[in-house]
This record gives C-alpha cells, structure tokens and sequence, in this order.
C-alpha cells in the first residue's frame, strides 16, 4: 500500500477533539514564548516603563477633584494600553508561521483547524495576563492603591475580555497580510488612535470638542473608565456593559472572518 503523504484537503476532525486540540496548540505557542524569554521580558518591560514615565514625569501637570491621585488614575490605563499593544503580537506569530510553513503543516493534519487560532489568542491572553499581573504590582509598589480587590480583579478580567477580542483582530491581520514585518509596522497603526485619543493617561475633558465624543465612545475610553470605578468602588454604569458588549461584538465579528481566511489560505 502506497503511503498518501498529507495535504492540504485533509479534512478536518470532528468530534470532541477540539478541546485536545485547542489545548496542545495554546500549549505550543507557550512552550515557544517559554523558549524566547527575552520576548516575556522585553514586552514586560514597555508598560512598566509607561507606568514609571507617565507617573513620575506627567503625574504632577493633571489635576483632579477630590482626593484622586495620578496613579490611581493612570494603572487602569496601562492595563487597557497593553491589553492593546500586547494584541499585535498575534499578528506577527500567525505571519511568522506562515512563513516558516508551520500553518500549511496545521492545515494537512485531521484536526480541528480553527484550533490554530484559538491556541494562539489563549496564548497571546496568557502573555497580556502575566504583564498585566507585573504592571499592578508595580502600581502598587509606586503608589496604586485600591480597598476594592474584587473590583481590581474584574477590572483586569475586563482588559483580558478586551486583549483577547483583539487578539483575533489581529489573528485576521496576520493571515491578509502574511509577512512578518508588514504585521509589525501595521500592527499598531489601529491601536494607536484608540489608545491615546481616550481616557488612558488624561481625562476626556481636556481634549478638544470635536475629539471628544469619539473619545468618550470607543472601547478603550469605556473600559478604562470602568475599571477605575471598579477599582475606586464607584458605580461603573454604562462603562461595564459597554465594555463587555464591545468586546464580543468584536468577537463575533472577526472569529468568523479570521476562521474563513484561515480555511481558505
């Protein structure tokens, strides 16, 4: 009997493998980042860096009414900033296997292929955690200071939610674009306007009119605000489902596309 070497057409495995599968692929993408630390200490570095800067460089020109201190102001921004920042790295993973042929080996195996994709988001979420958990000890250490734990860790459950809807933002990204460096530099293109024109490192107020209503509106803006109620014991309001919405709206906007350009190659 000639062996039939695997191809492209091999389908799909159905079943209740997915879980088996969605494990060992997040598991591979975590044995690999595990492989480059530099790249854990390098992306770690970066937001630790904005909290420092921004706290002890910025922290004294932005006043604010009552007994509100910068810090407590600026973490919960950090946290959604890196939420974002950190999503490009999926981007660049998936194009960086496209181009060494590790996808085309994932799309000839009877497996599950949208188990690529997830392996990969869990992945890059688990890394978001890690620098999230880094950057709140680091808060605190210089000053953050919250009476609310259970609000911090929804909070940070909320930056993870948003992390993960744009890890597979950035999932579709990747399979358009295919080549590594291009993910790279486009990669932060989007995230740069949602990051700086919200609420991350100064109040909305302080912006121009015409700015404004974007600002106040988008996802960045909306989780932040939320997480800084949540972490000061205030009410967070419409900014919780806000938040919440948007990040599955997300969701169910760009797993589908991400999964049909995948299927597709």
């Amino acid at each position: 009997m000639t062996a039939v070497a695997p191809n492209a057409s091999t389908p799909t495995r159905s079943g209740p493998g997915l879980v088996n599968d969605v494990v060992a692929m997040t598991r591979r993408n975590l044995l690999r980042l595990f492989r480059t630390p530099q790249v854990i200490v390098f992306a770690t570095i970066q937001p630790v860096i904005f909290v420092l800067l921004f706290n002890f460089v910025f922290g004294g020109s932005i006043q604010f009414d009552g007994d509100v201190e910068y810090i407590d102001f600026l973490v919960p921004g950090i946290l959604v900033q890196t939420a974002l920042f950190a999503a490009g790295n999926t981007a660049i993973g998936i194009t960086d296997d496209l181009q060494k042929g590790a996808i085309d080996r994932f799309r000839s195996l009877p497996m599950h292929h949208i188990a690529v994709l997830i392996g990969r988001t869990n992945a890059d979420a688990l890394r978001a955690t890690l620098t999230m958990t880094i950057i709140t000890v680091v808060g605190f250490i210089i000053g953050f200071r919250t009476d609310h734990y259970g609000g911090l860790v929804l909070g940070i459950g909320l930056a993870i939610l948003l992390a993960y809807a744009f890890n597979w933002v950035f999932a579709a990204f990747g399979l358009y674009v295919r080549d590594p460096e291009a993910a790279q530099a486009g990669a932060f293109l989007p995230v740069f306007p949602l990051v700086f024109a919200a609420s991350t490192f100064a109040p909305v107020d302080n912006m121009p009119g015409w700015l404004q209503p974007f600002a106040n509106n988008q996802p960045v803006t909306v989780t932040v605000n939320a997480i800084r109620a949540l972490t000061q014991g205030t009410p967070p309001g419409r900014d919780l489902w806000l938040s919440i919405g948007y990040s599955f709206a997300i969701l169910l906007i760009f797993i589908p596309l991400a999964s049909r350009k995948f299927a597709k190659g």
